[in-house]
């Protein structure tokens, strides 16, 4: 439970930051162009907070926390007064009608490029894209790719970490080869082979596309030594410590760490007998294994964790910079976290990625959950992610989106007379059908997901 409602607080915050940030873009925009903005929302439904300002702009915080608004004094929408009638939104020339919606999308650009700054200023631990295993028959094994070699490049891009790498292939589904430059263990050489990905297949649900193209994340050894015993786990209470080995269970002798993992969840509330090295010296202990409960499955469980092998040097690094520099890698990420979007929304558009693929506010809670656990940068990247995301999809050509606004509003511009209302109603009703359908698909992804 404590879990669940991290995750959800999370997301809120989350989804309110980036709700806020668009929102403002609207708001900001049209004050500057002399539009009347009556309410500026943040969430629907029932009021929790708000406040008007001297301008006359009520500022509220709703109970619902999925979205956001912004209301413009608009004759469409409702009578305007005569006085009032040069602040409307509608009366506006079309080239503040364009400045307006197109700023919500453009400050969701211009805020990822800000959380990415301050990222990067903070400092983000990360690992260079060292290979684990790699399948002799795959993809990556054929091309002859092996074991502890470092990708540098991918395509036309240099990969510096897994999440570059990992954004790279993605970028290649559909395609028929990839070029890829890597550098082998003890080598200061990149070698460099075109693979070919015209049978490149996978499954979202069951692989990542790392897996699928052969390899593996490189992970140092787990060790069979106990790195954390939690306070009153049931580790504890059987004795275990902190630098123990684990030599036997019930006398068989342990292998891995995955031995371990199995025997204990297979055996909740059993006791069990666990022969270690502590100092040099044997001991064996006796004690009852906990459990733990999780959506609806009881398992065993005991409370430790064990100690990881040394990482190869170099391979752990921060990626920190400077107040320009700083600047500038967020700039090339964000750009780059853009033009991938607009990458995989036409992959899904020519079918090279399958509606599957989609996920919705599920997922996203969950990435919101994950990355605030794993600390402030990793959440900064999260939300420079996600704020990007939001940007491009509202610039998509349907009616009910930014995207659509402007689509007439350019119409406007070229013709230079507006799309007729009842046009524009048509289109924002076959639009928000195309929505509704698509935040369908993804909702019920998320859901055969969990």
């Amino acid at each position: 439970m404590p879990n669940i409602l991290f995750t959800v607080a999370a997301f809120i915050v989350a989804l309110g930051i980036l709700v806020a940030v668009h929102e403002w873009g609207h708001f900001w925009v049209a004050r500057r162009c002399g539009v009347k903005v009556q309410r500026f929302s943040i969430g629907f439904g029932k009021a929790l907070w708000r406040r008007t300002d001297k301008l006359g702009t009520e500022y509220v915080i709703a109970a619902i926390p999925l979205g956001g608004y912004v209301k413009m004094l608009d004759e469409r929408v409702e009578d305007v007064a005569e006085a009032d009638l040069p602040f409307a939104f509608n009366r506006q020339n079309v080239w503040k009608k364009i400045a307006i919606i197109a700023a919500g999308p453009l400050v969701n650009f211009i805020f990822a490029i800000f959380a990415l700054y301050l990222m990067y200023l903070l400092g983000v631990m990360t690992s260079k894209p060292m290979l684990g295993n790699v399948a002799p028959d795959s993809i990556a094994g054929k091309a002859g790719l092996t074991a502890e070699s470092v990708i540098t490049q991918i395509g036309e891009h240099r990969t510096r970490d897994w999440e570059e790498v990992n954004m790279e292939l993605m970028s290649h589904i559909g395609k028929s080869r990839m070029a890829v430059k890597w550098r082998e263990p003890n080598s200061q050489w990149e070698r460099s082979a075109s693979l070919d990905i015209s049978q490149w297949q996978f499954d979202p649900d069951q692989q990542s596309a790392i897996a699928a193209i052969g390899f593996s994340i490189f992970r140092p050894d787990i060790l069979l030594v106990l790195g954390k015993v939690e306070e009153n786990s049931a580790a504890q209470q059987l004795g275990l410590q902190v630098g123990d080995k684990i030599l036997r269970l019930d006398g068989t002798t342990v292998q891995n760490w995955e031995q371990i993992v199995s025997y204990v969840q297979q055996r909740p509330n059993i006791i069990i007998n666990v022969d270690i090295e502590r100092s040099g010296q044997a001991l064996s202990l006796t004690g009852k294994v906990g459990q733990i409960t999780e959506n609806g499955v009881t398992r065993g469980y005991m409370g430790f964790v064990p100690t990881l092998d040394t990482w190869p040097e170099g391979v752990l690094f921060t990626q920190q910079y400077g107040l320009i520099e700083s600047f500038s890698k967020a700039v090339q990420r964000t750009w780059r976290l853009m033009t991938l979007s607009v990458e995989m929304l036409g992959k899904l558009l020519t079918g090279d990625i399958s509606v599957k693929n989609l996920s919705g506010p599920i997922a996203i809670a969950q990435g919101a959950g994950a990355s605030a656990s794993s600390g402030l940068v990793y959440f900064l990247s999260f939300l420079a992610l996600i704020s990007v995301n939001l940007g491009i999809i509202n610039l998509l050509p349907l009616p009910v989106l930014d995207g659509g606004h402007l689509v007439y509003y350019f119409i406007e511009l070229i013709s230079d007379r507006p799309v007729p209302d009842a046009v524009q109603e048509i289109g924002f009703k076959i639009g928000g059908i195309l929505l509704l359908l698509v935040m369908s698909i993804a909702i019920v992804n998320d859901i055969t997901r969990l």
